[in-house]
């Protein structure tokens, strides 16, 4: 009796996830003065959050800029949620900053206007000059208030901004950041000017919001536990230059300190080179 052997089905393709963020070799000098980045790679991928670390002039905030086309691209190239940053004309860079949410150190919000209102101003990324005009509608208010609710200060939606405390300031300027519905997620030493347990509540909220609606963060740093605490890789720039690289697990304060030039002999030394 002769048995046939049935063929084995194709093997499984193994896809590996494309960035949303894509560096190399980036070069950013401005007008005639020196490189501020110097050959910089850096990927960044959905659901992630990479801390970036780097003392004052190492280029943190020009990378970020340059991912947005505030920062001249003179070499390399930065692709951004498909697009190549560099040869985008003004009205495709509006486009695209539409599609970044940014979290600045002084919040930026409009201190007289209330909390829903300043929540609300991220719909304006989206809206035409009509709705710009005429106001926003009954689903961008639903939609503001719940994002209120999710950074846990929806109570205080009527406030006038500049009544909240700096670290319910910055709650609010990520609720207006996700009213973009954005793609990508800048935060710019989002928790400088805020106290330590604050500090790790924003990035605690940063950090979910990345892993449950699968939005990259990337969030520049200075205090090394933090960015150890609260990231899942971490890259550390120095003179314009990536000196580290490397998941969060695989690092620890004495080897992040080479970022700022000192080899600290512990860690507390470290946090408090990066402070």
């Amino acid at each position: 009796m002769t048995t046939t052997t049935a063929p084995l089905p194709p093997a499984p393709s193994v896809t590996t996830p494309e960035p949303l963020v894509s560096v190399r070799g980036l070069r950013v000098a401005y007008g005639d003065g020196p490189l501020v980045l110097d050959g910089v790679d850096l990927d960044l991928f959905a659901g992630e959050t990479v801390a970036l670390l780097g003392s004052s002039g190492s280029g943190k905030s020009t990378l970020m800029r340059s991912l947005t086309g505030f920062a001249p691209i003179t070499g390399g190239s930065a692709r951004v949620a498909g697009h190549d940053v560099g040869a985008l004309r003004r009205g495709q860079l509006r486009g695209l900053r539409a599609q970044v949410g940014q979290v600045f150190q002084q919040f930026n919000l409009v201190g007289r206007l209330s909390v829903l209102t300043n929540v609300l101003t991220g719909a304006l990324h989206g809206a035409g000059p009509i709705n710009a005009v005429g106001g926003f509608t009954s689903a961008d208010r639903q939609r503001a208030l719940a994002l209120l609710d999710r950074v846990g200060i929806a109570h205080k939606a009527t406030d006038q901004a500049r009544t909240l405390s700096g670290g319910q300031q910055q709650r609010v300027a990520i609720a207006r950041a996700l009213m973009q519905r954005p793609r990508l997620i800048l935060a710019d030493e989002p928790v400088a000017s805020l106290d330590p347990s604050m500090s790790h509540q924003v990035l605690e909220l940063l950090q979910e919001i990345a892993r449950t609606d699968g939005i990259p963060v990337l969030v520049s740093l200075h205090v090394l536990h933090l960015a150890l605490e609260h990231s899942d890789r971490v890259v550390g720039l120095r003179h314009g230059e990536v000196l580290v690289s490397a998941p969060t697990a695989e690092l620890d304060a004495d080897r992040l300190a080479a970022v700022y030039d000192v080899p600290p002999t512990d860690e507390q030394e470290a946090d408090d080179v990066a402070r």
